[in-house]
């Protein structure tokens, strides 16, 4: 546990102890709930469904006040579903939302020049699951508020505190509100809950209680709302990108207000399952930089799962099994059978395998084994293998929905169901769950761990330490033939297929900008150098990377490394949403050696997985100065295998698990020049030594 780890871990320790004590304190009373036309009437607290321990814990908080009249605010108060992310019909396209937006109303609410410099106001962004279904949960909520009774609602969700001044501030403010309003006509929107957009919210104050919000302000965990407000917001529909975002539009027609100190807070003991789609451009932009890696999908404990499919194109039950964080290996039918002493090993490696074919003794040995469970992908698949235990055997209906498969899988296995949808997954000729490695690489004893110079991702998408994985070593084999170029950044200056980045990366000390990539005669120059620092960063640097993406293929750059320690020059492929990549890398201060990584995260196009930091780093040494002389570097990149060459001899090739899957989805081509912010990848820069210069010939993409 890290420094951060403890130091959030004893905030909410701290925070757990100061509500209890809170909670022990009387009753208070606040005027403004209660009966009659200028009160709230009415309280909404959104919950899912499989979330109840929120919904105890916010009525624990409400039953701390009392109305106007004396009562209980839990009188007053209702509970509605929220709209579950992982409900795929929840949150497909409906017409109270529309999932994609703008930068520019990011900008609207939250203007901030970095990133408008990386990113032109009309480029698109596409809602998260979760932001959909947040935006449908307040939705339905305003459905609620026209449908109802009650002239003004308090609209919470379920991770709310109260401040200890709450009901002297509320009582205060709607006093305030009703007063600059009019009598007769009240409040249709007051905001006693949110967050200012970085500080630059633009307010009219009207006086030392309330203010009139203009732009900027974000989060929606506790406002007040009119029947006529809501039905306001309703015409106004659909809802466009993030809720909380496209509320910042509707400030002038409701005439909102909000207190000039929020008085209900999010809880800081409550964890947050949400994922916001800007965070990537975010990051891209150097508004915010590596904060704790996210983890990715974790279970307790976890017994084998042999699994048999009903065949098909696509191998959508391993790339189910893949999301929900189990190290799954696939087999085509064609290998030797599994014998029951081969168990041991698998199951030590693998959480589940599918499609195996298991000797008699093998299916045997599974079905005694009390920890062992079945899946099977269709009902006639059950006849094959003879009578499985019914209480370890799960037999997914050929009819159920893709969100039904989720659910009966996760309540099998015992594990939380993802927001993604379920995945259509690869074509089974991508081989991307397969273990390809030799059968020396996959019979290392657990026991001989002899390790790596470089630390692995601890992810289900790796090998655990016990599979003993190590580099290969070099081959003399010949790299494919080219086939067809298709892209080249170098031979086509009018209409190049590569494009300039003015953009960053969490971990980076530089900035990437226009000035940092310059077309000369020997190619394209990137440049690092110290000043004219954007986002924090110290140094600005050059990056390019192709317009389209690519799938398998032959990627190519004739290239001179920057020199210098702490500076990084890359040649790779990358995608995002998930994120794959394949890498090379020459570090300045090592230029004798190659680093060559691969990261994979399992899900169709789309899906938002982005976990691990490290990758699978190797090693390679090149037997010459990278920084001194130009030399080719290739990655060959194939179904089935990754093949990475310099000067057309083959130096490290990676098959399936070998440690990783292999990526399967369309990736852009990548160059640039970097300085990490860890010293253990490239030692510490030397500013004397800048500005250093990488060179790039002949950048291809071959089909």
């Amino acid at each position: 546990m890290n420094i951060r780890d403890v130091s959030g871990a004893f905030s909410r320790l701290i925070f757990s102890l100061s509500r209890s004590l809170v909670s022990l304190l009387p009753a208070r009373r606040i005027l403004a709930f209660g009966m009659g036309e200028a009160r709230i009437g009415a309280i909404m607290v959104i919950n899912l469904d499989r979330q109840p321990q929120r919904w105890q814990r916010v009525c624990r908080e409400l039953a701390r006040f009392r109305t106007f009249e004396g009562t209980s605010l839990l009188s007053i108060t209702r509970r509605l579903a929220a709209v579950d992310a992982r409900d795929g019909r929840a949150v497909a396209a409906t017409g109270d939302v529309d999932t994609i937006y703008r930068i520019g109303d990011q900008l609207h609410v939250q203007p901030d020049p970095r990133l408008l410099a990386c990113f032109g106001p009309d480029e698109l962004v596409r809602m998260t699951r979760q932001e959909v279904a947040v935006a449908r949960s307040h939705v339905e909520v305003w459905k609620a508020i026209v449908a109802g009774a009650d002239d003004y609602v308090l609209v919470l969700e379920d991770d709310v505190w109260f401040r200890r001044d709450a009901a002297t501030l509320i009582d205060q403010g709607w006093s305030a509100a009703h007063r600059h309003c009019g009598a007769n006509e009240g409040p249709k929107l007051i905001y006693f809950s949110y967050d200012d957009a970085g500080g630059t919210a633009e307010r009219i104050n009207l006086d030392d209680v309330v203010f009139r919000p203009v732009r900027g302000l974000w989060f929606l965990s506790g406002y007040v709302l009119s029947r006529e407000g809501a039905a306001t917001l309703l015409r106004a529909m659909p809802v466009v990108g993030p809720v909380d975002l496209w509320m910042n539009f509707r400030f002038e027609a409701l005439g909102a207000l909000a207190l000039h100190s929020p008085v209900i807070l999010q809880r800081q003991d409550a964890g947050s399952d949400n994922s916001y789609s800007i965070l990537p451009y975010l990051a891209r932009a150097g508004t915010i930089d590596a904060g704790p890696a996210p983890g990715p999908p974790t279970r307790d404990s976890f017994g084998p799962l042999v699994a048999w499919t009903s065949g098909g194109l696509h191998e959508s039950l391993a790339m189910a099994l893949s999301m929900l964080g189990l190290r799954v290996r696939v087999y085509d039918g064609d290998e030797e059978e599994i014998q029951a002493h081969d168990l041991p090993l698998l199951f030590g490696t693998f959480d589940a395998i599918v499609d195996p074919p298991l000797a008699p003794g093998a299916l045997s040995t599974t079905i005694a084994d009390s920890k062992v469970k079945f899946l099977l992908e269709s009902p006639p698949l059950a006849s094959r293998f003879g009578r499985l235990p019914n209480a370890r055997t799960l037999i997914l209906s050929p009819d159920a929905s893709n969100g039904d498969r989720w659910l009966s899988i996760c309540a099998f296995l015992g594990l939380d169901r993802p927001a993604e949808a379920f995945p259509m997954g690869a074509e089974r000729g991508l081989r991307v769950f397969r273990d390809d490695r030799s059968d020396a690489a996959r019979r290392a004893l657990p026991d001989s761990i002899r390790g790596n110079a470089y630390r692995l991702d601890p992810s289900p998408w790796v090998l655990p330490p016990r599979s003993d994985w190590r580099p290969s070593p070099p081959s003399a084999e010949i790299a494919p033939d080219r086939g067809q170029c298709l892209a080249d950044a170098t031979t086509a200056r009018d209409r190049s297929p590569f494009r300039t980045l003015v953009e960053t990366f969490p971990g980076n000390l530089a900035s990437f900008g226009m000035e940092g990539v310059v077309h000369q005669d020997d190619g394209l120059h990137l440049t690092l150098s110290k000043g004219n620092a954007v986002g924090g960063r110290r140094y600005r640097s050059g990056a390019f990377a192709s317009i389209n993406a690519f799938g398998h293929g032959r990627f190519e750059a004739v290239i001179k490394a920057a020199s210098g320690p702490g500076l990084v020059t890359g040649f790779f492929l990358h995608r995002s949403q998930p994120r794959q990549e394949i890498d090379i890398e020459l570090a300045g201060g090592d230029p004798t050696g190659m680093l060559v990584n691969v990261y994979f995260n399992p899900g169709d196009e789309g899906a938002n997985m982005a976990f691990g930091y490290r990758g699978t780093p190797c090693r390679i040494e090149l037997g010459f100065d990278a920084t001194e002389e130009f030399h080719r570097y290739t990655i060959d990149w194939r179904p089935g295998y990754i093949a990475w060459s310099v000067d057309g001899r083959v130096v490290h090739k990676r098959v399936g698990w070998d440690p990783t899957p292999l990526p399967h989805l369309p990736m852009c081509l990548h160059a640039n020049l970097w300085a990490p912010r860890s010293e253990e990848l490239a030692g510490t820069i030397d500013e004397m030594a800048l500005p250093s210069t990488a060179i790039f010939r002949h950048v291809s993409a071959w089909s």
